[in-house]
């Protein structure tokens, strides 16, 4: 078994470093860490970086875990060739564009672009946001999945993923405490589905509703609160499409041994509990 320990990085072609470094910074609230020719790094916590937008296709996307140790590392590198993945490891030179000890590659059953990482890099210097939105760390993402069932099989019985709640099919999984660390929502392709910044407060995320709309930023979801985690919400859309959420207040699994997952109904009110209405998602009460 894989032991993930969180979501370490997402990483995001743009073919407009300007312009994702202009939403980063002016809407999305991050931190510049490091600005290359070819790629920008960005904080949103104690981690060097959390984001980096390489130039190149918007479809080129991935996303990295922190596992414990380069032995782990390798354990995993042999678990993945061994069920059919195959495994790309990291060069010394890739590692440092990452900036993290080692990694792996390989791709999840949906093909998801995926990375495990070692010794990923903190900073000596506090995080300062570029604007007040409030961002407290980047916290957990939405993959793309063409089967759930069978991509959660893979999350739960190959890495230690957990499912903490269900929507429909939509599994909920978190690598340690927090409600969810990944979300597999059904979609034709690969891809990452949403980036999830947690915030400090509630008055955060309507601040961010009312900055974000003035800026005409499209708003996709919310505010709202889900029923699952109990977080309040915003979803809003970024460069090339990629959707991006605020959210504060996500509850914890105290008991992993008692836990069971709830099922919710693939319906708007699972969603949100306030009435909010997810935009561009199929609904059957939509």
């Amino acid at each position: 078994m894989i032991q993930l320990k969180d979501v370490s990085y997402v990483r995001l072609g743009s073919p407009d470093l300007e312009s994702a470094e202009n939403f980063a910074t002016t809407c999305l609230g991050l931190q510049i860490a490091e600005r290359g020719k070819k790629d920008l790094y960005l904080r949103s916590d104690a981690r060097a970086h959390t984001l980096c937008y390489s130039e190149g296709d918007p479809g080129d996307q991935t996303v990295g875990f922190e596992v414990e140790d380069e032995a782990s590392l390798q354990e995993a590198a042999s678990t993945l060739e061994s069920l059919g993945h195959a495994v790309h490891a990291g060069s010394a030179h890739e590692a440092e564009q990452r900036k993290v000890k080692a990694f792996i590659g390989f791709r999840d059953p949906t093909g998801n672009h995926v990375e495990l990482v070692v010794r990923p890099e903190r900073s000596g210097r506090r995080y300062f946001a570029s604007r007040d939105a409030g961002i407290t760390g980047f916290s957990h993402i939405g993959l793309n999945s063409t089967d759930p069932g069978r991509d959660e099989r893979f999350w739960t019985q190959v890495c230690n993923a957990r499912v903490s709640d269900r929507i429909g099919d939509i599994p909920l999984m978190r690598v340690n405490a927090i409600h969810h660390t990944i979300a597999l929502v059904r979609a034709p392709k690969a891809g990452i589905q949403h980036i999830n910044h947690q915030v400090e407060s509630s008055d955060d995320v309507l601040r961010s509703y009312y900055f974000l709309s003035g800026r005409r930023v499209p708003i996709v979801f919310g505010p709202g609160r889900h029923p699952t985690s109990g977080a309040r919400f915003l979803y809003f859309k970024g460069p090339d499409g990629m959707i991006f959420e605020y959210s504060v207040g996500v509850d914890e699994i105290e008991d992993e041994a008692t836990h069971r997952p709830r099922q919710f109904g693939f319906e708007p009110t699972s969603f949100c509990m306030w009435g909010a209405k997810p935009a561009g998602m199929a609904l059957p009460n939509n």
